[in-house]
């Protein structure tokens, strides 16, 4: 009988087949070879870490928040942290088959979740076809009828809970993190599909739309967290692999179904946190051919097609909540270069003769840190799209040493001092 690993492997193998399907030939990448770093593939951070393999976090970072977790600038921070573990600690499991709906597919195991901003139409018997508010979530989409909230809750909880069990060693942490992951991924009366199928579907007009794979990007918490856990062995080696062996099923969905070729192909943030969230994924099921290619091409498909040369976003400044969705879109390309150096490349340094790139979306932004409200394009919400920039300006003040970054990263920690941004990054050096 093929083992786990093995069954993985075979995954893997055929995820390289489909490369050529999911990637149309697109002009030769020129991304910058990383400096060599403590992430190795899908390894991660494995060999540097004791054992933890995570992708994006920084050992630096958390062994500090560790070793100060009373200092002033952290303890709020991990205070924080403790709380949302103990109170998934006395929560729920969560899972797919106890909503309200059933799937077209007939299946309680496939996903199934509502477009955020689409509402009931009151002009028509029953609503339908819903029509869309930009910016204007419904409520409808977080009742129990849908699974996004489960979702959302079980991956919250599993990285609250394996921070809290890294920090201090409490295997109750632990041990009910990988009970969450069994009941979500693993149990077969339990497990989600593998499939975003059925996301993001709307009332009236679609069972499931091309945005709805942006739902799972809720799941590279999991990815970070299922590392920390090693050393707690609440995971068996079989589950383990079990874990990889589903994200290596849900990353080949994404290259190959009609709903995940599309979200790919978009040119707005959703083909960003596709690549964002592929990296990932592939990492975590050790496919490293299928992350360094989604990086490579990153700077060519994202950067200079979406980067204006002035470091605007322009297909985020047309929306209502032009700020939030700007930080939304730098947030993923921030992750893909993060993962980037797990795969020896470097896209923070990516740059077109024009001069788009990274740095040149930091530039822009940075003036709007503490004076959101001048923000010159629509903004429903300015005070909810600041909090978003906390951890994305530390990423960048690490990255690119920079002393105007790193005052920007400050300006908002001490706004936001519970922000797990404080636990997860080094501490800057300008």
């Amino acid at each position: 009988m093929m083992t786990m690993r093995m069954k993985a492997a075979s995954a893997g193998l055929t995820a390289l087949l489909f490369i050529g399907l999911a990637f149309p030939a697109v002009a030769e990448p020129i991304v910058p070879a990383a400096p060599a770093g403590v992430c190795r593939g899908g390894d991660g951070t494995a060999a540097a870490f004791g054992g933890r393999r995570v992708f994006r976090w920084s050992p630096e970072g958390l062994e500090y928040a560790k070793a100060h977790r009373t200092d002033p600038t952290i303890a709020p921070a991990y205070a924080a942290v403790i709380k949302r573990a103990d109170t998934a600690l006395a929560g729920p499991t969560y899972t797919v088959v106890d909503k309200t709906r059933t799937p077209p597919s007939g299946d309680k195991h496939d996903y199934i979740s509502m477009g955020p901003y689409w509402w009931p139409d009151s002009s028509k018997p029953g609503g339908e076809p819903y029509l869309r508010r930009d910016g204007e979530f419904n409520p409808e989409r977080s009742t129990n009828a849908f699974d996004v909230s489960d979702l959302d809750a079980m991956s919250a909880s599993v990285e609250a809970l394996s921070l809290a069990y890294y920090f201090t060693g409490d295997i109750r942490y632990a041990t009910k993190a990988a009970q969450l992951l069994r009941v979500w991924f693993l149990d077969p009366a339990t497990r989600m599909n593998p499939n975003t199928k059925y996301a993001q579907g709307v009332p009236g007009r679609s069972t499931g739309r091309a945005e709805g794979v942006l739902d799972t990007y809720r799941l590279l918490r999991v990815i970070e967290g299922v590392g920390l856990l090693a050393p707690s062995n609440a995971l068996s080696e079989g589950e383990q692999q079990g874990l990889e062996h589903w994200f290596a099923d849900y990353a080949t969905w994404m290259r190959t179904d009609p709903n995940g070729r599309e979200e790919q192909a978009a040119g707005n943030n959703h083909g960003i946190w596709f690549d964002y969230q592929l990296a990932g994924f592939a990492l975590f099921a050790r496919q490293d051919a299928v992350a360094r290619q989604v990086v490579a091409e990153a700077g060519v498909r994202r950067i200079a097609t979406q980067v204006a040369p002035n470091g605007s976003l322009p297909l985020e400044l047309t929306r209502t909540r032009a700020l939030h969705y700007s930080y939304f879109a730098l947030e993923a390309l921030v992750g893909t270069a993060q993962f980037g150096r797990c795969v020896g490349l470097d896209l923070w340094r990516y740059q077109t003769t024009d001069g788009q790139g990274l740095r040149a979306a930091f530039d822009f932004l940075a003036p709007y840190v503490g004076r959101e409200a001048s923000f010159p394009y629509p903004e429903l919400k300015p005070e909810d799209a600041t909090p978003e920039a906390l951890p994305l300006f530390v990423a960048a003040a690490e990255a690119y040493h920079d002393k105007g970054l790193a005052e920007k990263a400050d300006t908002l920690a001490r706004r936001y001092p519970m922000n797990l941004s404080r636990l997860l990054a080094a501490p800057i050096k300008p």
